[in-house]
């Protein structure tokens, strides 16, 4: 463990706050008018997957918690756990599916994933930043609206629901953006 002031915390550190370990999802520091800058944190706690807001003075001292990063191929599910495997010693390792949290449907067979270890308990895991997904439904185009227009609703083949140009349709592959679903471009081939 090793101490570090407030105001140094990054998205993807964990941290250990009230004898818990948490995983930081981001940071904003607020300056209020008069005082001292506040560090706004939040995180979400490695073991319950509960979030949680925090803020800290940016001269406080809080602990932080080595990580080492680990790449695994992901296997597949079972019951709530993800099986993960070593692409070195071909050995599996469990995860909670908590652990990614609303990016879940994202997870794809065989998909490399980038863990996040703190003396060999997974903490966090990251997903390939884009995937390519097929469109299981998409609405129609509204009459009058013009290409240049707003999106419109979809619902891609993993349950999750994001908004597409109007020239998108159902069985189409996209790519999109596995921290927010939303959508890159048309997959290409």
């Amino acid at each position: 463990m090793a101490k570090m002031q407030a105001n140094q915390m990054r998205a993807g550190m964990v941290i250990e706050f009230e004898g818990q370990r948490y995983t930081i999802l981001k940071q904003n520091i607020m300056i209020p008018g008069k005082g001292n800058a506040i560090i706004q944190v939040d995180m979400r706690n490695i073991k319950t997957g509960a979030k949680k807001d925090q803020r800290w003075r940016t001269a406080d001292v809080v602990e932080r918690l080595t990580t080492e990063d680990k790449e695994f191929t992901y296997s597949y599910a079972d019951g709530d756990n993800l099986v993960l495997m070593d692409p070195e010693t071909f050995e599996q390792t469990q995860v909670p599916g908590a652990i990614l949290g609303d990016r879940l449907p994202f997870l794809q067979e065989n998909m490399v994933v980038n863990v996040r270890l703190i003396e060999g308990d997974p903490v966090s895991m990251d997903l390939p930043e884009l995937v390519t997904l097929e469109i299981a439904e998409a609405d129609p185009v509204v009459k009058g609206q013009t290409a240049s227009s707003s999106y419109k609703p979809a619902l891609l083949v993993n349950g999750v629901k994001t908004m597409v140009p109007p020239f998108i349709t159902a069985g189409e592959k996209i790519v999109v953006r596995t921290e927010d679903a939303s959508y890159v471009e048309r997959a290409k081939g």
